[in-house]
């Protein structure tokens, strides 16, 4: 027993002559940046905040896709919105507690509302603007199909949120560059690279076809064989020229007395009315013949000289 105390005791005058190192104290890790554009809702109310100050528009899908412009109130009010405090905005009733896509757009440049107006008193033309119609089952690129029109291509932050059914969030989905709006240009939360892969000095000779030579290196003695070139079949011979056919035509033959085929007969001709009959003279506006009595005949010859 008084090995083993001894030994203990030696022990631990070894471990009190050599001082503990001390502790390396390691800096916090920096905290993230925050999104540029973070939007969210509550009962009754729709919170967009933002990094750095610029031009807010927000906008909304609700659960049957129908497209609202919640801020601004109209196309022609004032887009300005601060950074650092939350900018709330109203929600209408019907779109309270109900499936819903947001997305906050912000942009250092006013936006351009005029695809987008046009309705009495300048409202929101929800009637006729193709961009405000109902989209069919993808409400993230219908607005940034928006955000596109109205940035006039200029560079943009959004952020946007979605709502399930039971009020809770579900994933927002990612976005699809357009290909067909070559100068937008949008961002949003950054994705993390791949990584590269790691070069090697190895090399796969399973396929290579290889002559005096070893895989990997040259040993000065190479020969190639040359791969014999494909033979392409000769084009196909035009068709033969269709052969004449023979299509006869219809030569009309007038025959004296007759008729053609095709000629609409001419009505009869009414034959003239006759003539009153005569009124026992010659012409009727003739003279009339006055004979003279026996006394004019006397007193005519008796003044004869």
């Amino acid at each position: 027993m008084i090995p083993s105390l001894a030994v203990m005791v030696g022990l631990l005058v070894q471990t009190a002559g050599k001082p503990l190192p001390a502790r390396v104290t390691r800096a916090p890790a920096p905290a993230p940046a925050p999104a540029p554009v973070r939007v969210w809702r509550t009962d009754s109310i729709a919170y967009v905040a933002l990094r750095e100050p610029g031009h807010l528009v927000l906008l909304n899908v609700d659960a049957i896709g129908r497209i609202t412009v919640l801020f601004p109130f109209g196309p022609y009010d004032s887009t300005g919105v601060d950074a650092g405090v939350p900018f709330a905005v109203p929600i209408p009733p019907e779109a309270q507690g109900n499936p819903a896509t947001l997305v906050a757009v912000r942009s250092r440049w006013p936006f351009d509302f005029a695809a987008l107006r046009g309705g009495a008193g300048g409202t929101w033309n929800y009637q006729d603007a193709w961009l405000l119609q109902p989209t069919a089952g993808d409400p993230l690129g219908a607005l940034l199909d928006i955000a596109d029109r109205v940035t006039d291509g200029r560079p943009y932050d959004y952020g946007g949120v979605k709502y399930s059914r039971d009020g809770a969030v579900a994933a927002l989905g990612v976005p699809v560059q357009p290909d067909v709006c070559l100068s937008c240009v949008r961002h949003a939360t950054p994705v993390a690279a791949a990584p590269t892969a790691v070069a090697t000095n190895s090399v796969d000779c399973s396929n290579a076809s290889l002559t005096n030579s070893f895989c990997g290196m040259n040993s000065g003695s190479v020969s190639i064989t040359s791969v014999p070139q494909a033979a392409y079949q000769p084009p196909p011979p035009p068709p033969p020229a269709p052969a004449a056919v023979y299509v006869p035509y219809y030569l009309p033959v007038f025959v004296h007395g007759g008729r053609a085929r095709f000629e609409r007969p001419f009505p009869p001709v009414a034959p003239p009315p006759p003539a009153p009959p005569s009124m026992g003279v010659a012409y009727p506006i003739a003279p009339r013949l006055v004979v003279p009595s026996s006394s004019q005949l006397r007193s005519l010859i008796g003044r004869r000289p």
